[in-house]
């Protein structure tokens, strides 16, 4: 686990500038750095040592020092890969799992990202090519940023800010991004907030030699539990269990103490039992509020009573960590800073006080219960899917009714939301600023050239007959990666910790690409394939438990303990009056928007909030 950096370029070599960009990333990576160039070139990494403690420093290379490579992740079937290629005669210099790679690409060349089971972010330079490659993760756990300038140098790291420390980089707005951003509370990929610098997409390769760039997807072939033709419901429940099973078993790789998130609900509480089951100790983290912390969605946001009955069911080692508004508020700043860009996600603040806390108590590494819903059916919207109004064609027509809405009975939501069309509707299950509430906010005149935010969720499916699983589909492809794997990995790593997601393993994505709606959603049980599945080792409080989703109660902080963040945000001297990015009624709508009867608007307006702290910071 570390940061990379680097780039490729026919300049004369700047060990100041690459250490600059290197040492940026120092909270990803604070036991140790490396660097490498070779022609054009250079690259460095900041580690977090997890496997090979004293022998995994990188770069790491193949045999005779032709493949280099820098990398971030863990590959978790590094010890069938590592026993192969030994059997072939590859000799392994270290005890780090990512040197498999370079073997493996030294064997097969690029189809070697295929078989690696696990997160990672590569950067690896062929000296015999002479050609760079990038390459990405499939569930999109890791991030890799890039940019290639007009005089053909190609910069690369795991962070935005890194591009800072560039010379002569043209950071410019990416106004599309920011428009689209309080629709989301993130930037879509592969967009970022700068013009010119994008994401790798996940689960691809790219390569580069100085004049072409070409980009290719990594093919999934972890098919091991992909479901076939002859399945019934009950081979479903075992393959669903032996599936999960062997992705939480692999996922404890490490040669330092693993943690885990825990708040009692099914998924994290599958992560921990099995855990629990294999490790001789295993510490647990829940958040845990004041009990006046109410959550307009689902009522009292604090869990962890729950999670500290079934940490001692589990025998497991748990800290409740008790917060305030005032420690998220005070929080903010380096929330901001590490997400890199704007990042709205206020669970997050969360993530990053439970990292704060494990690696207080000398955990590098959490496991974490993210990807459940969008692989086996989670989400409350996920019932009303199969509706028989959301069969009917539906149109782009005005109004921003949508599941946020508590002035109207759920059937006048779900009919008004029937009336959209489908990109529209993807929008309204549980999405947040609508285009018409942006162009109030916003001072259009800044924006003039944007389009519709509704136009991300079309690129998923751009025919209009969707289905219910096209939705849960679009999830995986959109909300998955971009809010819930962006938000583990950046705030773990914000206090230098190693979040881990065993259920977005790509054996577990190729099993539910095969799963129907009937296997989401079975009468009003949700995740009915894993409730089943795990029913035998959990208990019925949590196997028959209703979703509760890890909440921030910032709606009630807005409106009190963050009333000054408001008012800040809005103010004349903000820096987002600065940029001319509002409109000049901006302050009083939104301030009749924190208490408006008809819709529940916190996390837009915390857009705002973040928007403008990160144009302070990077101003």
């Amino acid at each position: 686990m570390c940061g990379i950096a680097g780039y490729y370029s026919t300049h004369p070599y700047d060990p100041a500038m690459l250490e600059n960009m290197v040492e940026s990333l120092h909270h990803r990576g604070p036991d140790s750095s490396g660097y490498y160039h070779s022609g054009p070139f250079h690259g460095g990494m900041r580690r977090l040592s997890i496997n090979g403690l004293h022998t995994g420093d990188q770069p790491l290379y193949n045999g005779d020092k032709s493949i280099v490579m820098f990398y971030n992740g863990e590959i978790y079937n590094y010890p069938e890969l590592r026993k192969r290629l030994e059997a072939k005669g590859y000799h392994f210099r270290t005890g780090s799992d990512g040197e498999a790679i370079t073997h493996l690409f030294n064997e097969v060349g690029p189809r070697a990202f295929e078989q690696l089971d696990g997160m990672y972010a590569v950067a690896l330079w062929s000296e015999t090519e002479r050609k760079l490659y990038l390459a990405r993760d499939i569930p999109g756990e890791k991030p890799l940023y890039y940019s290639r300038r007009p005089n053909g140098e190609l910069i690369f790291a795991s962070e935005l800010p890194v591009f800072r420390e560039f010379r002569n980089m043209d950071l410019s707005l990416n106004h599309q991004a920011l428009w689209d951003f309080p629709t989301f509370l993130w930037i879509p990929e592969p967009e970022t907030v700068y013009r010119h610098v994008s994401i790798l997409p996940r689960g691809h390769y790219l390569s580069y030699d100085g004049n072409n760039l070409e980009m290719h997807p990594i093919i999934n072939r972890f098919d091991q539990y992909a479901v076939k033709e002859e399945d019934d419901w009950d081979s479903l429940v075992e393959k669903a269990r032996a599936a999960v099973t062997d992705a939480i078993k692999s996922r404890l790789l490490a040669d330092v103490p693993v943690g885990a998130f825990l708040s009692s609900g099914l998924d994290s509480s599958i992560v921990c039992t099995i855990a629990r089951q294999e490790l001789d100790n295993l510490t647990t983290f829940s958040i845990g509020y004041h009990a006046d912390a109410v959550d307009p969605y689902e009522g009292h946001a604090d869990e962890s009573a729950e999670a500290e009955s079934y940490a001692q069911t589990l025998g497991t080692t748990h800290h409740t960590i008790r917060v305030t508004g005032d420690d998220f508020r005070k929080a903010l700043p380096l929330f901001c800073r590490r997400a890199g860009q704007p990042y709205a996600v206020s669970s997050g603040l969360g993530v990053m006080t439970v990292a704060e806390h494990a690696r207080a108590a000398g955990i590098k590494t959490l496991l974490s219960g993210d990807g459940a819903d969008e692989l086996f059916g989670g989400y409350s919207w996920y019932r009303h899917l199969d509706h028989p109004i959301l069969h009917s064609p539906g149109h782009n027509g005005s109004g921003f009714v949508s599941m946020h809405n508590k002035d109207r009975p759920l059937d006048d939501i779900i009919n008004t939301i029937g009336s959209y069309d489908h990109p529209k509707r993807a929008w309204a299950w549980h999405y947040y600023a609508a285009e018409e509430e942006k162009r109030e906010l916003f001072n259009r005149e800044a924006f003039v050239d944007t389009q519709s935010s509704y136009r991300v969720f079309a690129r998923y499916k751009p025919t209009n007959d969707w289905q219910a699983m096209d939705y849960i589909r679009q999830d995986r492809e959109c909300y998955l990666p971009y809010e819930m794997m962006v938000k583990l990995d950046r705030m773990t790593m914000a206090h230098s910790v190693e979040g881990r997601a065993p259920l977005v393993a790509p054996h577990l994505i190729k099993f539910a690409d095969g799963l129907s709606y009937n296997h989401m959603v079975r009468g009003d049980s949700l995740k009915p394939l894993l409730r089943q599945a795990f029913a035998d080792i959990l208990p019925e409080s949590v196997t028959q438990r209703p979703k509760h989703g890890f909440r921030v109660p910032i709606d009630k902080w807005l409106t009190d303990d963050w009333r000054g963040l408001v008012q800040d945000t809005f103010s004349d001297n903000s820096a987002l009056n600065k940029h001319g990015f509002l409109s000049k009624r901006a302050g009083s709508l939104a301030a009749d928007m924190l208490v408006s009867p008809e819709r529940i608007h916190g996390h837009t307006i915390f857009c705002y909030i973040m928007l403008n702290m990160w144009l302070s910071q990077n101003d």
